[in-house]
């Protein structure tokens, strides 16, 4: 009797196994045919889920930044104040830094080597980036998107500074000093 196979499970379980071969070796670097050896599975059976490795690694973004945002959303939900929130974000950045900074090599590496239009519009980098901005919003409880997009730029800075190596970058103090501009700054455009 034939296997039956849930295709879409399957394509999850090795979208899921992907982050890693990403991560260890750059989306420049690897080829379909390395990512199915790391996957145990034939280049055929690789080319049948993922028709290229651009719309592999645009399936992985959707995958990452839907799961990001719910576990994001997850741990650092119900703060009360600003202070409390802020402090939960440095310890939920201190806590996976070692992911963050992994998944922005790899984005970066990723938008390195594409066209800068192919980049603007590609509906997987839109929807993960508005993903993020609503989550931001969502986090801090503003409607603002511009905000929502400066406190991204802001972590996102942060963990680029990590990247490169910067050690002096405290995750909890600059957190506490992002709470007290969005304080001042919440406070000037509501009074």
């Amino acid at each position: 009797m034939p296997k039956i196979v849930d295709r879409e499970q399957y394509r999850k379980e090795l979208l899921g196994k992907c982050f890693d071969l990403f991560a260890q070796k750059g989306y420049s670097a690897i080829t379909m045919r390395e990512i199915a050896q790391g996957l145990n599975v034939s280049t055929g059976t690789l080319y049948h889920y993922f028709p290229s490795k651009q719309a592999l690694f645009e399936q992985l973004l959707e995958e990452i930044s839907q799961q990001d945002v719910a576990l994001a959303l997850a741990e650092l939900g119900g703060k009360k104040t600003l202070p409390e929130a802020m402090a939960a974000l440095a310890r939920y950045l201190i806590k996976n830094e070692d992911y963050f900074i992994k998944w922005t090599y790899i984005w970066v590496d990723f938008c390195q080597h594409q066209d800068s239009e192919q980049i603007k519009i590609s509906g997987a980098l839109k929807r993960a980036n508005q993903r993020y901005q609503q989550a931001a919003c969502d986090f801090l409880g503003i409607e603002d998107p511009v905000l929502a997009s400066f406190v991204l730029s802001f972590v996102n800075g942060l963990i680029l500074e990590k990247l490169w190596g910067d050690e002096t970058i405290c995750f909890t103090e600059q957190c506490a000093l992002l709470g007290k501009m969005l304080a001042a700054y919440l406070q000037i455009n509501r009074g």
